[in-house]
């Protein structure tokens, strides 16, 4: 299906951001490569849903890095197209607004003196008198910011989010999403910013205070990378469905693929493979099988499943953030997008607005199950409970489900992914890259750099893909010296 180009024919699994990253950077170098999408657009997570000519995300994709060859990667393909937007994101909880990244005299009005204190003390103790060990998500945060704290804005929307005990979430989830962070520094950074007493020091932006975003979506840059990598002569095949890996035992390589693609079977053969197809279901497809150890950590590897449930509402304003995070027991949402502070061309009517809920669940649970029109009802009294939008207000709605939405980490991951990998670091030709290829919860440029790393190591270069993220600074602190005139200004968070 492709040609050999320099000895080198690399087949990619998978057309989300990691893998239609390796196909540009192998573009770059003048070399073809093949991608086998089973879905019927690009993108993979980032990609962007139409409704009506109403865009939204999967999860709403903020584009920020620090690493200078994937922010150099997103300009040079959309150019004038890429926006710059101010970030606001806030928490609901207790029938309340909450700034988020917090802001003390917004936390201390909201929260109360006594609850404050409470926090205080809570946060001290937890100084002085730290858990040892660090095995669990609670145990991590609770060290950090206080158990008071933990209580407040951790515990209830994270099982919302990942359907578990947070004492069963691992710790090494906090690590790559939270690391870096604590309540002392949380505070001193907003006290630092939004009074503008950066005295010209630098300092660490905990969470960024602005992004990059894709004026039509983060599809709009994916099906910009889709439509280069096939016009410098490679192939995005959608529709394509892996259902085989045929790999050589004796030689230790992949040797093939097979794929369906219109009900019709093929074989797709190369000689360096790059995947970024969830890791349980590669396991799953080799031919021959691996053996039961192998196969058994990877059938016990997680996935939390995603739902949006898209309303669009016949009101011009609603809310000024960008998304708000609902820590809320009460309601099943657990966050709420706002598109049309992401993008205005997102929204085809001024006068109306676009919002994502975002429900967190199970394939196959009760709330996956429910019909399209039972859960846009759902939706329709959710908000209104929370006193975002009258029910009467909204006109329209549609639902996107997504499964293995976001990789799980439990009691058991780090066992599984340690078998699954002391097996595929002998199979010389297949690299894993991106979220699910790996089954880690990477950013997009995370993700990205893997893609990058791997096209290099096809020419030798020996990068340890396992590394990105994990040695890392925290993906949302950035040192940067403050701007004195946004400072003067002030900032939104």
């Amino acid at each position: 299906m492709n040609e050999i180009i320099d000895g080198k024919r690399v087949v990619i699994i998978g057309g989300g951001p990691a893998g239609l990253t390796a196909a540009y950077e192998l573009s770059k170098l003048g070399r073809k490569s093949i991608i086998v999408e089973k879905e019927k657009s690009v993108g993979g997570i980032s990609r962007t849903v139409n409704y009506k000519n109403y865009l939204f995300d999967i999860g709403g994709h903020r584009f920020f890095t620090k690493i200078k060859k994937v922010e150099d990667m997103w300009k040079n393909i959309l150019g004038p197209d890429f926006l710059h937007r101010k970030r606001m994101s806030r928490i609901y909880y207790n029938k309340k607004f909450f700034h988020y990244p917090l802001r003390p005299i917004n936390a201390l009005n909201g929260l109360g003196v006594w609850n404050s204190s409470m926090i205080l003390l809570s946060y001290l103790s937890a100084h002085f008198f730290p858990t040892k060990k660090e095995e669990t998500f609670e145990q991590w945060v609770s060290n950090r910011f206080g158990r008071r704290l933990y209580n407040i804005f951790f515990k209830s929307y994270t099982e919302k989010v990942w359907g578990m005990p947070c004492s069963e979430i691992r710790a090494e989830w906090a690590a790559q999403r939270i690391k870096g962070l604590s309540l002392f520094s949380a505070v001193k950074n907003a006290l630092t910013w939004h009074n503008g007493s950066g005295g010209g020091k630098t300092d660490i932006k905990t969470l960024t205070d602005s992004f990059d975003y894709p004026k039509l979506g983060p599809g709009m840059m994916w099906q910009t990378v889709s439509d280069i990598v096939s016009k410098s002569g490679s192939r995005v095949c959608l529709g394509a469905d892996v259902e085989e890996i045929f790999w050589n035992e004796t030689h230790r390589k992949v040797e093939s693929v097979g794929v369906k693609i219109n009900g019709d079977k093929k074989t797709v053969s190369g000689t360096d493979f790059i995947s970024s197809m969830p890791i349980q279901e590669l396991i799953r497809k080799f031919r021959p099988a691996v053996s039961d150890t192998i196969l058994n950590a990877a059938e016990n590897l997680l996935y939390r499943d995603f739902l949006t449930v898209v309303l669009i509402v016949n009101k011009p304003d609603l809310f000024p953030d960008n998304w708000l995070y609902i820590h809320d027991p009460g309601v099943k949402v657990g966050r709420i997008q706002n598109f049309k502070n992401w993008s205005p061309f997102m929204v085809p009517d001024p006068s109306k607005t676009c919002l994502g809920l975002e429900y967190f669940c199970f394939e196959g649970d009760e709330l996956w199950n429910m019909t399209e029109d039972d859960l846009i009802e759902l939706g329709k009294r959710e908000i209104e409970n929370i006193g975002l939008v009258k029910l009467s207000d909204v006109e329209d709605g549609c639902v996107v489900r997504v499964p293995k939405a976001y990789p799980s980490y439990d009691s058991k991951y780090q066992d599984n992914i340690r078998i699954i990998r002391k097996f595929l670091k002998n199979i010389h030709n297949l690299q894993l890259i991106g979220r699910n290829g790996m089954h880690r919860y990477n950013n997009q440029d995370h993700s990205m750099l893997t893609a990058m790393l791997a096209v290099e190591n096809i020419d030798g270069a020996g990068h340890d893909l396992w590394k990105v993220n994990d040695e890392m600074e925290y993906h949302e602190e950035l040192k940067v010296a403050p701007d004195p005139v946004m400072t003067r200004a002030g900032k939104i968070s």
